[in-house]
């Protein structure tokens, strides 16, 4: 399923590469990615009713296929709506994207999981729950990885979201601070021309890399707490926070 989305995700938003090797779409056309995202869904699908609790996975997976096309859809909307103003997207509205967008994939995999391992409800929504919250973190720090990661270590050009005029967290952040600053990188950021050097030296004066890393840490604060709640073993509880380190802490 998240090959599924990534086939049709570089689709819509037109990325020409993907992990440094061109993307489906750019490779062997837009038809044909379509097809292979339009399979992948399926074997999802023929993979969970299959199991031993088929049913009750399989909703979870169409739960989280909904969240995800939501998430899409408002990233998709986000693109036509103004940097400033009171059409402007905010943080919150951010993060309930994200939530659906990532969130939901992650959750649905800690559930489903715990679900086939024959753990009780409560459990399995305690995972979900985290894999949410891990979501939002994920994709926070994948944010900030487009304004301010290494081309070397991400796969992706410097300044690249900026570039594409992305409304991520850190940028959202910094236009809602009362400062100079924001106001500023507002004003760039509507001209024609914004340089993307300046725009991310900007969001940072404004605080958007700071509101974006404090994002981050609340999230997995959120995490440690629904793991708790779900009380796994010793061991699974150490490559649960493996996984976490992995996801979010890649290059901050």
């Amino acid at each position: 399923v998240h090959a599924f989305s990534l086939l049709h995700d570089d689709i819509m938003d037109g990325d020409p590469a993907r992990r440094r090797r061109p993307a489906v779409w750019k490779a062997y056309g837009t038809g044909p990615a379509v097809l292979a995202g339009d399979a992948l869904f399926a074997l999802a699908v023929e993979t969970l009713a299959a199991a031993p609790a088929g049913p009750r996975t399989v909703r979870l997976l169409s739960t989280a296929l909904n969240d995800l096309v939501r998430g899409q859809a408002d990233d998709l909307l986000f693109t036509e709506r103004p940097w400033t103003g009171p059409e402007r997207v905010r943080p919150d509205e951010y993060r309930a994207m994200a939530e659906h967008k990532t969130g939901s994939l992650l959750g649905c995999a800690a559930a489903v999981g715990a679900v086939l391992g024959g753990a009780p409800r409560a459990t399995a929504d305690a995972l979900d729950r985290a894999g949410r919250h891990l979501g939002i973190a994920f994709q926070v720090v994948d944010d900030m990885l487009g304004v301010w990661g290494d081309p070397a270590v991400t796969g992706k050009p410097a300044h690249g979201d900026l570039r594409e005029r992305k409304k991520t967290f850190p940028v959202l952040a910094a236009l809602d601070a009362p400062l100079p600053a924001a106001r500023r990188l507002a004003a760039l950021l509507a001209s024609d021309a914004a340089d993307p050097e300046e725009a991310a030296a900007l969001i940072d004066e404004a605080g958007g890399r700071t509101a974006a890393l404090a994002e981050a840490h609340r999230c997995l604060g959120a995490v440690e707490a629904a793991l708790a709640e779900a009380a796994p073993g010793a061991e699974t509880a150490r490559e649960l926070r493996s996984l976490l380190d992995f996801l979010v802490r890649r290059d901050l």
